[in-house]
């Protein structure tokens, strides 16, 4: 039997194993500063966290949000079965399992074509493949981004390009500045509507608010 664990995230009691990453306690602020930019006038803001893990920062979001506009809801998605199970159970045990819909799946197929979101959450496997043997406590999947880091957030942000609604947010995390600065280039070259509005450093790695220009969304 793989032993488990469990860990406080903020009032939440996240349950998990070595096969996902271990719950990081500074990414509650990625949890909190989502929830600050659910727009005021949406009635039962509907939350995607892409790359969820055991489903900590997504629940944490749907916790925080729902307080203030019930009927809240999350879809979590991740590829690693392990953490769709544990997303289950961490939601079940904060009382909210009716109100999340987990899916194993990769980004590109996890979301119907209708399907709108007021809130993107994503934490992507950012460290560079050549550097993922420094994190040996660190289930591979969960961590490696490929040659450059973004990878994986690349079809996060993509995904987010799609199935943002109207005055939506997404709230990205990424390690580096460096990181921050190859998105917003890429971004730019390829002409996206979305854009890279705000970034705040924390000791763990970088967060990223990203959403369409006001025109954009009018169009």
């Amino acid at each position: 039997m793989i032993p488990r664990e469990s860990i406080e995230f903020g009032p939440l009691i996240i349950a998990f194993d070595d096969r996902v990453l271990r719950p990081r306690p500074w990414t509650a602020a990625q949890s909190e500063w989502a929830a600050d930019l659910v727009p005021s006038f949406s009635p039962g803001p509907r939350i995607l966290e892409l790359c969820s893990g055991a489903g900590h920062i997504g629940l944490l979001a749907l916790s925080l949000v729902d307080e203030r506009h019930p009927g809240a809801s999350l879809v979590a998605v991740d590829l690693n079965p392990a953490a769709c199970a544990y997303t289950l159970l961490n939601a079940a045990a904060a009382g909210l399992e009716d109100q999340v819909d987990v899916r194993e799946a990769h980004i590109e197929e996890a979301l119907y074509t209708f399907e709108t979101f007021d809130l993107v959450i994503a934490d992507p496997p950012w460290v560079p493949h050549a550097e993922i043997g420094n994190y040996p406590a660190d289930p591979e999947l969960a961590i490696d981004g490929g040659d450059d880091g973004l990878a994986v957030t690349w079809p996060c942000v993509q995904a987010a390009r799609l199935h943002l609604a109207v005055g939506g947010a997404m709230v990205l995390q990424l390690g580096t500045t460096a990181q921050v600065d190859a998105l917003r280039e890429r971004l730019a070259a390829e002409g996206d509507p979305l854009q890279i509005l705000e970034v705040r450093e924390h000791e763990g790695g970088v967060l990223l608010r990203l959403a369409r220009t006001v025109e954009e969304d009018l169009l």
